[in-house]
């Protein structure tokens, strides 16, 4: 398949960065002969492909004329519209089917042949038709995965279009899934080409975007319109701006079209500082008509770099919004115009200012002199306000192990696996949480009481004097468990003290367990 000169292979190269290795093979493949199926996989930029597919086949010139026909399995949701949206496009809508050729697959596969008999001249062979001279016609069904969804009968037949209408014709799918999870059962389809496609490099993305600033500021160019948001002198620090994109949001979409979409609705208020500054440099001048001669002095690199900054945070909050489509490019770019904001944020400013400064002359008023020389104390904060602190490990089974020896418990074991695996239930339950990380290795583990008074029905402002010790509370929590190991006569008192009515309270006299 030979392209045209005006639209030769350079400059699809051009338009569609990192799709070569492909280009070159779709054309090789469906020159050289007619393949019945293909199935072209792109999990990343479908529609960009399915751009590049017209643009090959529109656009291809050989000694028999291609018919090319481009669908959407989401548009075509019924049978007789995805029969009429062939045969027009294939026909370039100049036929009227008032044969009635969309009522079924039969009537669709002689629609085919009547096409293919009306494009080949002559009908017979002093006429000068060969078989050689028999058009070709190429189908391509986008978003090919909703035909199992919606037409799913048709699967079989369009992958086997050219074996049952015995005409030139190659039907190509083209989904981000897989065949395998469309294909039909039994191996009623044949087997497809495959063509997978790599996803694009950070260069690619970028230049992509890059060739689509240069249209826009062409088109510009040639309407003469006065807006140099797109302004050729400017495409240096575009460029910079678009990896800057990238960087951003690459970790949440790398479709080209997303990123351009995000990136065309952030880039008028990114430029506008800019312009802003050249306008102020060159006065109130008489603009240049066409846009071009007037050359843009763009910002230092320490100045990019702080706009890119400053306008980090935006790019975030834009493909938070624009990427699910919860608004539309034109009304996110007017509500976040960096004027605005600024404003904003100065109005902000100002009132916070006046807030703070009154509250600090009621300080002053509220506060009394201090003597000259006086020293200032720190204030010891309660235990009760700081919360319970950590303990390690080995403390806990060190006060388990005085507690069993003291009650003639000296058979038990403490490195036995039922002690860990009921602090692993305790910190499953919350009463007990883990500070350390779990891939820590150097050091015994952390714990503090995660256990509060009011759920184990402890009055703690009647028993504690000044403070409570920090593992207190999940000791008694975890009792009922270690009941089985430590008899009834050992109970766990506070770390300052209780009066003797508390101590009976808990459960008569214990045994003192400092945490």
């Amino acid at each position: 398949m030979a392209l045209d000169e005006t639209n030769s292979l350079s400059r699809l190269l051009e338009q569609f960065p990192g799709y070569g290795k492909f280009t070159s093979h779709i054309t090789s493949v469906t020159s050289s002969f007619v393949l019945p199926f293909l199935y072209i996989t792109d999990r990343h930029n479908p529609r960009i492909t399915a751009s590049l597919l017209n643009q090959i086949y529109r656009n291809s010139e050989d000694c028999s004329p291609t018919h090319f026909a481009h669908i959407n399995a989401t548009a075509c949701f019924t049978a007789r519209l995805l029969y009429d949206t062939v045969l027009n496009a294939l026909a370039g809508w100049e036929v009227a089917w008032e044969n009635g050729y969309n009522d079924s697959i039969d009537s669709f596969l002689h629609g085919l042949r009547n096409l293919r008999n009306k494009s080949w001249q002559g009908t017979a062979k002093g006429n000068g038709r060969t078989a050689d001279e028999e058009p070709k016609m190429v189908l391509l069904v986008e978003r090919a995965e909703r035909l199992k969804d919606n037409l799913p009968d048709l699967i079989v037949p369009l992958t086997r279009l050219a074996e049952l209408s015995q005409v030139k014709i190659t039907t190509i799918f083209l989904s981000s899934a897989r065949w395998e999870d469309i294909k039909p059962p039994l191996c009623a389809s044949p087997d497809p080409y495959f063509i997978d496609i790599d996803p694009p490099s950070k260069q690619d993305t970028v230049d992509s975007l890059l060739f689509e600033f240069r249209s826009t500021s062409a088109v510009q160019a040639r309407t003469g319109t006065q807006d140099k948001t797109y302004h050729p002198s400017l495409l240096p620090l575009y460029e910079q701006y678009v990896e800057h994109v990238y960087n951003v949001c690459s970790l949440y979409t790398t479709d080209i079209q997303e990123l351009q979409y995000i990136a065309a609705a952030r880039w008028p208020g990114f430029v506008k500082p800019v312009l802003q500054e050249q306008s102020d440099t060159n006065g109130d001048g008489d603009p240049d008509p066409d846009g071009t001669c007037n050359e843009l002095t763009l910002p230092a690199s320490d100045g990019r770099m702080r706009l890119l900054k400053f306008f980090t945070p935006s790019l975030t909050a834009a493909i938070d919004m624009l990427h699910p489509r919860l608004t539309n490019a034109t009304d996110w770019a007017l509500a976040n115009d960096p004027d605005m904001q600024a404003s904003e944020e100065a109005t902000m400013s100002n009132k916070h200012g006046r807030e703070h400064h009154k509250q600090k002359r009621r300080r002053r008023k509220s506060v009394s002199p201090r003597k000259a020389g006086a020293q200032t104390t720190v204030a010891k904060v309660s235990q009760r306000l700081l919360g319970p602190v950590v303990f390690p490990l080995d403390r806990l089974l060190a006060i388990l192990g005085a507690l069993l020896e003291e009650n003639d418990h000296t058979d038990m074991e403490l490195g036995r696996v039922h002690i860990y695996a009921a602090i692993t239930e305790l910190t499953s339950m919350r009463a007990l949480h883990r500070t350390t990380a779990f891939e820590k290795l150097e050091g015994p583990p952390m714990y503090k009481s995660g256990a509060l008074a009011k759920d184990l029905q402890v009055p703690l402002n009647d028993l504690m004097w000044t403070r409570c010790s920090a593992s207190t509370a999940w000791l008694l929590h975890i009792y009922p468990y270690m009941s089985k190991y430590v008899p009834q006569s050992v109970y766990f008192v506070w770390e300052s003290g209780i009066s003797a009515d508390a101590i009976s309270r808990v459960g008569g006299a214990g045994v003192l367990a400092q945490m």
